[in-house]
């Protein structure tokens, strides 16, 4: 597993730039957030200088957003001259009792909070006084920063691999920062760059294929494929499949479930899949059992699914959608498996000719106000997203407290729900934030999730639902890959800084 911190350019690539500008429609907003849950207290003062540390590794972390003029091209990222650690790292305490549904409650409440855009776009939260001496961390990112899995990346600043770690040696002072270039004539210049870099042969062939399909076996192959993608994907405005979750607001409530990893992977392995395909196939039995039982049964809902593109060269955020109907009608598991396997693979290959990316370059020359109603329009077809995080399969810990559970927030997007699932020591953490004007019912889908997990697990040819998974025999290899890394990622993030 790699650790590595991803690029971070000075330019908001086109899909950044993207989801920054259709959030001008509230419904689209991408800021996820995570819930972890602490063994006890952490040192907070420790967690802050920690934080003070990572900012200066990770630049990202004290720059703000300057945008294109005319909103014409890619914003940029510039030094916040006024950034202080304390506005973005903050203490809280939950009143008696200190319930897990109290903590939940609070992060939803954070996490829906718009971010000011004159500052950093990031926010952590030390939460005090849950019940049996517990405590949290609510880590809020907005999408432009970084994806899950940058995330993960990132949040290897301020973790240990032991509870009593020493502190990370000190970075060399920094010497004086000259202003950045962002004058007028800066930003006009980067802006024409930017527009000169679309590509204008592709956007006039969409152009003229919209309006004269018949020219597409004219194309290269290449040429055609992804056309055929991107007119794919911009025709399909079927509306949602679901007869109950026709509303949508700005109302949201989070729920949190766990799975124990191993019989999750043994039976994904039995069924003939991988770990991904199960948690579809759980979320898709689940929504399908929530519409029986309120008596508005559906064969098919559509999913929009995040899938990783991450390499050794990418930026903060490397992961494209794909969108597919899945079968949500009574079936035994395994047809409901292996239907949603083939789905999943043909979503794939068709994701390849109509990333997030190419979307993103494509559109980038539309005004925001068109841009935002074609935005909202496509995720009108979109009954639910899912999202899968692989994170550390080991004990992690924060200034002394051990992390306990991890539950990951994904971004609704203009959908009823969003399952994310975060792997974390033989545990698979879910969060399920939903829109409570599709979802009248949170508990009961939350419930039908539960049911559903456990129904799968039973397919693991070992392990039973339910019964932690015993340590893996690889951990300690695992762990000294890890240190490694870790290592090797300190070395290059300081070799980075300015010496004096």
């Amino acid at each position: 597993m790699q650790h590595d911190l991803p690029r971070f350019d000075n330019r908001m690539s086109d899909a950044e730039a993207l989801m920054w500008r259709v959030e001008k429609d509230p419904f689209l907003t991408s800021t996820f957030a995570n819930i972890t849950v602490l063994d006890t207290r952490p040192n907070f003062e420790s967690f802050v200088q920690r934080m003070d540390r990572a900012s200066r590794v990770v630049p990202r972390l004290r720059q703000r957003v300057q945008p294109a003029p005319a909103t014409v091209g890619a914003p940029t990222w510039v030094r916040d001259t006024e950034f202080n650690i304390r506005h973005h790292v903050r203490y809280m305490a939950l009143p008696a009792p200190g319930t897990m549904r109290q903590l939940v409650d609070l992060a939803s409440l954070i996490s829906a909070d718009a971010f000011d855009r004159a500052r950093p776009l990031w926010q952590f939260v030390i939460v005090d006084g849950l019940s049996g001496g517990k405590s949290a961390l609510i880590q809020k990112l907005h999408h432009t920063i970084t994806d899950g899995q940058g995330g993960v990346a990132l949040s290897m600043q301020f973790l240990d691999l032991e509870r009593n770690s020493p502190p990370p040696p000190p970075l060399p002072k920094e010497s004086p920062q000259a202003p950045e270039g962002n004058s007028t004539a800066d930003l006009l210049s980067s802006t024409f760059a930017d527009v000169m870099r679309a590509p204008l042969g592709a956007l006039r062939q969409v152009r003229e294929l919209l309006s004269d399909p018949t020219q597409l076996p004219g194309l290269g192959t290449q040429a055609a494929a992804t056309v055929r993608g991107l007119l794919a994907e911009l025709n399909d405005v079927d509306n949602a499949r679901s007869p109950l979750w026709t509303q949508r607001s700005i109302q949201r409530r989070c729920e949190t479930l766990r799975a124990p990893y191993r019989p999750m992977l043994e039976a994904s392995r039995a069924l003939g899949g991988k770990m991904n395909t199960a948690f579809l196939a759980a979320a898709a039995d689940a929504a399908g059992e929530y519409h029986r039982q309120l008596g508005m049964p559906v064969e098919t809902l559509r999913t929009s699914m995040a899938i990783s593109t991450r390499s050794e060269a990418s930026g903060g955020n490397a992961f494209t959608l794909a969108r597919m109907l899945v079968p949500t009608g009574p079936m035994p598991i395994t047809e409901r498996f292996a239907a949603i396997n083939e789905a999943v693979s043909r979503a794939r290959e068709q994701s390849k000719n109509a990333s997030l990316d190419t979307l993103a370059t494509m559109s980038s020359l539309l005004p925001t106000s068109v841009l935002t109603r074609i935005a909202r329009a496509q995720s009108q077809t979109v009954d639910f997203a899912t999202s899968n995080v692989r994170g550390a399969g080991i004990p992690l810990y924060i200034c002394g407290a051990q992390v306990l559970e991890n539950y990951p927030i994904g971004p609704l997007g203009g959908v009823a729900f969003n399952l994310t699932m975060l792997s974390y020591n033989h545990s698979l953490d879910m969060g399920l934030n939903i829109d409570t004007a599709a979802v009248a019912e949170p508990e009961r889908l939350r419930e039908c999730i539960q049911k559903s997990l456990h129904e799968l697990m039973d397919y693991a040819p070992t392990n039973k639902a339910g019964i932690p998974a015993p340590p893996n025999p690889r951990v300690t290899r695992w762990l000294k890959r890890l240190r490694l890394q870790l290592a090797t990622a300190a070395r290059r993030a300081t070799s980075r800084l300015p010496r004096r």
